[in-house]
Protein backbone atom coordinates (compact mmCIF):
# COMPACT_ATOMS: atom_id res chain seq x y z
CA UNK A 1 0.00 0.00 0.00
CA UNK A 2 1.40 3.51 -1.08
CA UNK A 3 1.29 6.38 1.09
CA UNK A 4 -0.70 9.45 -0.85
CA UNK A 5 1.32 10.91 -4.00
CA UNK A 6 1.28 14.45 -2.22
CA UNK A 7 2.76 13.20 0.99
CA UNK A 8 5.44 11.53 -0.95
CA UNK A 9 6.50 13.88 -3.59
CA UNK A 10 8.25 17.38 -3.28
CA UNK A 11 6.07 18.43 -6.49
CA UNK A 12 2.66 19.85 -6.00
CA UNK A 13 0.25 17.53 -7.82
CA UNK A 14 -3.57 18.31 -8.73
CA UNK A 15 -5.06 16.56 -6.10
CA UNK A 16 -2.67 17.91 -3.28
CA UNK A 17 -4.09 21.30 -4.51
CA UNK A 18 -7.16 20.50 -4.56
CA UNK A 19 -7.51 18.65 -1.08
CA UNK A 20 -4.94 20.78 1.16
CA UNK A 21 -6.38 24.41 0.38
CA UNK A 22 -10.00 23.32 1.52
CA UNK A 23 -8.33 21.86 4.70
CA UNK A 24 -6.16 24.72 5.94
CA UNK A 25 -9.00 27.17 5.29
CA UNK A 26 -11.64 25.30 6.69
CA UNK A 27 -9.00 25.26 9.93
CA UNK A 28 -8.31 28.63 9.70
CA UNK A 29 -12.29 29.57 9.14
CA UNK A 30 -13.32 27.28 12.63
CA UNK A 31 -10.55 28.49 14.59
CA UNK A 32 -11.68 31.88 13.73
CA UNK A 33 -15.22 31.14 14.99
CA UNK A 34 -13.37 30.06 18.49
CA UNK A 35 -14.34 32.41 21.53
CA UNK A 36 -11.84 35.24 21.50
CA UNK A 37 -9.97 34.04 18.55
CA UNK A 38 -7.46 32.53 21.28
CA UNK A 39 -4.00 32.41 19.93
CA UNK A 40 -4.52 32.58 16.20
CA UNK A 41 -1.47 34.54 14.41
CA UNK A 42 -2.57 37.20 12.15
CA UNK A 43 -6.47 37.50 12.48
CA UNK A 44 -8.79 39.82 14.71
CA UNK A 45 -11.14 39.09 17.72
CA UNK A 46 -14.62 38.55 16.12
CA UNK A 47 -18.02 38.16 17.49
CA UNK A 48 -17.91 34.29 19.36
CA UNK A 49 -20.72 31.98 18.79
CA UNK A 50 -23.59 31.87 20.63
CA UNK A 51 -22.95 30.20 24.12
CA UNK A 52 -25.09 26.99 24.09
CA UNK A 53 -22.59 25.08 26.84
CA UNK A 54 -25.35 25.29 28.70
CA UNK A 55 -27.78 23.34 26.82
CA UNK A 56 -24.96 20.87 25.61
CA UNK A 57 -24.34 20.00 29.45
CA UNK A 58 -28.03 19.02 29.65
CA UNK A 59 -27.64 16.74 26.87
CA UNK A 60 -24.51 15.05 28.39
CA UNK A 61 -26.48 14.32 31.92
CA UNK A 62 -28.77 12.34 29.63
CA UNK A 63 -27.26 9.84 27.45
CA UNK A 64 -24.22 9.85 24.56
CA UNK A 65 -26.99 8.57 21.91
CA UNK A 66 -28.81 11.48 22.55
CA UNK A 67 -26.15 13.93 21.17
CA UNK A 68 -26.43 13.98 17.79
CA UNK A 69 -23.09 15.14 15.19
CA UNK A 70 -23.57 18.62 14.83
CA UNK A 71 -23.74 19.02 18.70
CA UNK A 72 -20.84 16.59 18.90
CA UNK A 73 -18.96 19.15 16.69
CA UNK A 74 -20.08 21.67 19.42
CA UNK A 75 -18.86 20.16 22.11
CA UNK A 76 -15.47 19.54 20.38
CA UNK A 77 -15.29 23.18 19.12
CA UNK A 78 -16.20 24.24 22.65
CA UNK A 79 -13.55 22.05 24.32
CA UNK A 80 -10.58 23.06 21.38
CA UNK A 81 -11.11 26.27 22.90
CA UNK A 82 -10.65 25.55 26.32
CA UNK A 83 -6.88 24.02 24.97
CA UNK A 84 -6.50 26.69 22.99
CA UNK A 85 -7.30 28.49 26.18
CA UNK A 86 -4.46 27.44 27.76
CA UNK A 87 -1.77 26.87 24.87
CA UNK A 88 -1.97 29.07 21.42
CA UNK A 89 -1.35 27.85 17.81
CA UNK A 90 1.81 27.40 16.78
CA UNK A 91 2.93 30.79 14.46
CA UNK A 92 3.83 28.63 11.45
CA UNK A 93 1.77 28.41 8.35
CA UNK A 94 4.33 26.05 6.57
CA UNK A 95 3.62 23.39 9.82
CA UNK A 96 0.06 24.00 10.01
CA UNK A 97 -0.95 23.19 6.62
CA UNK A 98 1.36 20.17 6.59
CA UNK A 99 -0.47 18.98 10.10
CA UNK A 100 -3.62 19.72 8.18
CA UNK A 101 -2.55 17.83 4.95
CA UNK A 102 -1.74 14.73 6.68
CA UNK A 103 -4.04 14.16 9.23
CA UNK A 104 -6.65 15.24 7.18
CA UNK A 105 -5.80 12.47 4.78
CA UNK A 106 -5.52 9.97 7.45
CA UNK A 107 -9.01 10.88 8.70
CA UNK A 108 -10.46 10.32 5.49
CA UNK A 109 -9.19 6.76 5.59
CA UNK A 110 -11.59 6.07 9.54
CA UNK A 111 -14.72 5.01 10.14
CA UNK A 112 -16.02 9.01 10.02
CA UNK A 113 -14.50 10.78 7.11
CA UNK A 114 -17.60 13.06 6.84
CA UNK A 115 -16.33 15.05 10.08
CA UNK A 116 -14.84 18.28 9.80
CA UNK A 117 -11.57 17.16 10.94
CA UNK A 118 -9.38 19.88 12.27
CA UNK A 119 -5.87 19.63 12.96
CA UNK A 120 -4.17 22.22 14.41
CA UNK A 121 0.23 22.23 16.38
CA UNK A 122 0.41 23.95 19.71
CA UNK A 123 2.95 26.59 20.92
CA UNK A 124 4.32 24.39 23.40
CA UNK A 125 7.59 22.07 23.97
CA UNK A 126 5.87 19.71 26.06
CA UNK A 127 5.60 16.02 24.36
CA UNK A 128 1.54 15.72 24.05
CA UNK A 129 -1.40 15.16 21.96
CA UNK A 130 -5.64 15.52 22.58
CA UNK A 131 -8.58 14.80 20.71
CA UNK A 132 -12.01 16.69 21.04
CA UNK A 133 -14.99 14.87 19.93
CA UNK A 134 -16.40 15.93 16.46
CA UNK A 135 -12.98 16.14 14.46
CA UNK A 136 -10.65 18.17 16.64
CA UNK A 137 -7.27 16.95 17.13
CA UNK A 138 -4.04 18.85 18.81
CA UNK A 139 -0.69 18.01 18.56
CA UNK A 140 2.37 20.02 20.40
CA UNK A 141 5.28 21.57 18.83
CA UNK A 142 7.59 19.63 21.37
CA UNK A 143 5.84 16.47 20.09
CA UNK A 144 6.45 16.98 16.43
CA UNK A 145 9.99 17.91 16.90
CA UNK A 146 10.63 14.64 18.62
CA UNK A 147 9.03 12.35 15.60
CA UNK A 148 9.15 11.60 11.97
CA UNK A 149 6.50 11.71 9.59
CA UNK A 150 5.13 8.04 10.50
CA UNK A 151 5.95 8.50 14.13
CA UNK A 152 3.56 11.69 13.98
CA UNK A 153 0.66 9.48 11.78
CA UNK A 154 0.78 6.84 14.12
CA UNK A 155 -0.26 9.75 16.54
CA UNK A 156 -2.76 11.19 14.42
CA UNK A 157 -4.28 7.74 14.22
CA UNK A 158 -4.34 7.04 17.99
CA UNK A 159 -6.40 10.71 18.26
CA UNK A 160 -9.10 10.26 15.58
CA UNK A 161 -9.86 6.64 16.96
CA UNK A 162 -10.53 8.20 20.10
CA UNK A 163 -13.12 10.40 18.03
CA UNK A 164 -14.55 7.95 15.75
CA UNK A 165 -15.22 5.56 19.12
CA UNK A 166 -16.69 8.91 20.86
CA UNK A 167 -13.90 8.12 23.91
CA UNK A 168 -14.16 12.07 24.95
CA UNK A 169 -17.48 12.39 24.56
CA UNK A 170 -18.68 9.17 26.86
CA UNK A 171 -15.94 10.10 29.40
CA UNK A 172 -17.50 13.65 29.12
CA UNK A 173 -20.88 12.01 29.80
CA UNK A 174 -19.88 10.14 32.75
CA UNK A 175 -18.00 13.13 34.48
CA UNK A 176 -21.75 14.88 33.87
CA UNK A 177 -23.69 12.67 35.34
CA UNK A 178 -21.88 11.62 38.36
CA UNK A 179 -21.98 15.81 39.27
CA UNK A 180 -17.92 16.25 38.70
CA UNK A 181 -18.46 19.84 37.20
CA UNK A 182 -20.79 21.28 39.45
CA UNK A 183 -18.04 20.60 42.54
CA UNK A 184 -15.62 22.10 39.73
CA UNK A 185 -17.42 25.27 39.16
CA UNK A 186 -16.18 27.32 41.11
CA UNK A 187 -12.71 27.32 40.99
CA UNK A 188 -13.14 27.50 37.40
CA UNK A 189 -15.32 30.52 37.12
CA UNK A 190 -13.04 33.42 36.82
CA UNK A 191 -11.03 31.46 33.88
CA UNK A 192 -13.97 31.26 31.40
CA UNK A 193 -12.61 31.15 28.06
CA UNK A 194 -14.41 34.29 26.49
CA UNK A 195 -17.68 33.78 28.41
CA UNK A 196 -18.73 32.09 25.86
CA UNK A 197 -18.54 28.40 27.19
CA UNK A 198 -20.53 27.17 30.13
CA UNK A 199 -18.90 26.85 33.44
CA UNK A 200 -19.92 23.51 33.53
CA UNK A 201 -18.24 22.67 30.09
CA UNK A 202 -15.35 24.61 30.92
CA UNK A 203 -15.01 22.57 34.40
CA UNK A 204 -15.29 19.36 32.76
CA UNK A 205 -13.17 19.96 29.66
CA UNK A 206 -10.25 20.86 32.12
CA UNK A 207 -10.74 17.92 34.57
CA UNK A 208 -10.64 15.88 31.18
CA UNK A 209 -7.46 16.67 29.94
CA UNK A 210 -5.96 16.59 33.32
CA UNK A 211 -7.00 13.16 34.51
CA UNK A 212 -7.23 11.56 30.72
CA UNK A 213 -9.62 8.54 29.75
CA UNK A 214 -9.65 5.35 30.69
CA UNK A 215 -6.70 2.82 30.15
CA UNK A 216 -9.43 0.13 27.96
CA UNK A 217 -10.22 3.62 25.58
CA UNK A 218 -6.05 4.83 25.43
CA UNK A 219 -5.32 0.24 24.36
CA UNK A 220 -8.21 0.73 21.82
CA UNK A 221 -6.78 4.08 20.28
CA UNK A 222 -3.52 1.94 19.83
CA UNK A 223 -4.87 -1.26 18.27
CA UNK A 224 -6.76 1.02 15.66
CA UNK A 225 -4.55 3.06 15.68
CA UNK A 226 -1.68 1.24 13.92
CA UNK A 227 -3.83 -0.77 11.13
CA UNK A 228 -5.89 3.27 10.36
CA UNK A 229 -1.57 4.20 10.28
CA UNK A 230 -1.24 1.35 7.85
CA UNK A 231 -4.50 1.78 5.44
CA UNK A 232 -3.39 5.41 5.11
CA UNK A 233 -0.11 4.26 3.79
CA UNK A 234 2.22 4.59 7.02
CA UNK A 235 4.29 2.42 8.60
CA UNK A 236 2.44 0.86 11.53
CA UNK A 237 4.83 0.72 13.34
CA UNK A 238 5.37 4.12 14.19
CA UNK A 239 3.35 4.25 16.76
CA UNK A 240 5.27 1.58 18.75
CA UNK A 241 8.32 3.53 18.08
CA UNK A 242 7.00 6.67 20.07
CA UNK A 243 6.06 4.20 22.86
CA UNK A 244 9.54 3.26 23.03
CA UNK A 245 10.42 7.19 23.27
CA UNK A 246 8.05 7.57 25.99
CA UNK A 247 8.91 3.82 27.83
CA UNK A 248 12.29 5.55 28.28
CA UNK A 249 11.29 9.02 29.66
CA UNK A 250 11.59 9.75 33.10
CA UNK A 251 8.20 10.73 35.26
CA UNK A 252 9.34 13.79 36.71
CA UNK A 253 10.33 14.87 33.10
CA UNK A 254 8.31 18.49 32.87
CA UNK A 255 8.33 17.76 28.79
CA UNK A 256 6.64 13.85 29.08
CA UNK A 257 4.67 14.59 32.59
CA UNK A 258 1.49 15.13 31.30
CA UNK A 259 1.25 12.30 28.98
CA UNK A 260 3.00 9.97 31.48
CA UNK A 261 0.22 10.63 33.72
CA UNK A 262 -2.77 10.54 31.73
CA UNK A 263 -2.16 7.52 29.49
CA UNK A 264 -1.00 3.81 30.49
CA UNK A 265 2.22 2.61 31.39
CA UNK A 266 4.32 2.82 27.93
CA UNK A 267 5.53 -0.62 28.49
CA UNK A 268 1.93 -1.32 28.92
CA UNK A 269 0.33 -0.30 26.03
CA UNK A 270 3.46 -1.79 24.25
CA UNK A 271 2.68 -5.40 25.40
CA UNK A 272 -0.99 -4.84 24.45
CA UNK A 273 0.06 -4.09 20.72
CA UNK A 274 2.40 -6.87 20.47
CA UNK A 275 -0.16 -9.11 21.22
CA UNK A 276 -3.04 -7.03 18.28
CA UNK A 277 -0.73 -7.11 15.88
CA UNK A 278 1.97 -10.49 15.83
CA UNK A 279 3.19 -10.06 12.45
CA UNK A 280 0.03 -9.22 10.46
CA UNK A 281 0.99 -5.61 9.55
CA UNK A 282 4.47 -6.44 9.06
CA UNK A 283 3.95 -6.14 5.07
CA UNK A 284 3.15 -2.39 5.41
CA UNK A 285 6.57 -1.76 7.52
CA UNK A 286 10.18 -1.14 6.64
CA UNK A 287 9.11 2.01 5.02
CA UNK A 288 12.32 4.69 4.96
CA UNK A 289 11.95 7.52 7.46
CA UNK A 290 11.34 10.93 6.38
CA UNK A 291 12.08 13.76 8.94
CA UNK A 292 9.19 16.52 9.09
CA UNK A 293 11.76 18.87 8.50
CA UNK A 294 12.65 17.31 5.67
CA UNK A 295 8.86 17.30 3.99
CA UNK A 296 8.65 21.00 5.28
CA UNK A 297 11.64 21.98 2.98
CA UNK A 298 10.28 19.90 -0.27
CA UNK A 299 7.02 22.25 -0.36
Amino acid sequence: MKAPAFLLQAAACAACIAFAAPAHAQFGNILRQLPGNIGIPGTTPSAPAAANGGDLFQLLQQSVESIDEPKEIEIGRQLAAVLLGSKPLQADAALQRYVNRLGRWISLQSARPQLPWTFGVLDDPGFNAFAAPGGYIFVTKGLVDRVDEAELAGILAHEITHVTEKHHLRALAAKARSGLATQLIASQLRNNVGGAISSQMLALGKNLYSSGLDQSDEFESDRQGVALAARAGFDPYGLPAVLQQLRTATPDNPLFSLTLSTHPPAQARLEQLEGAMGNRLDAYSGKPSVAISQRLRMR
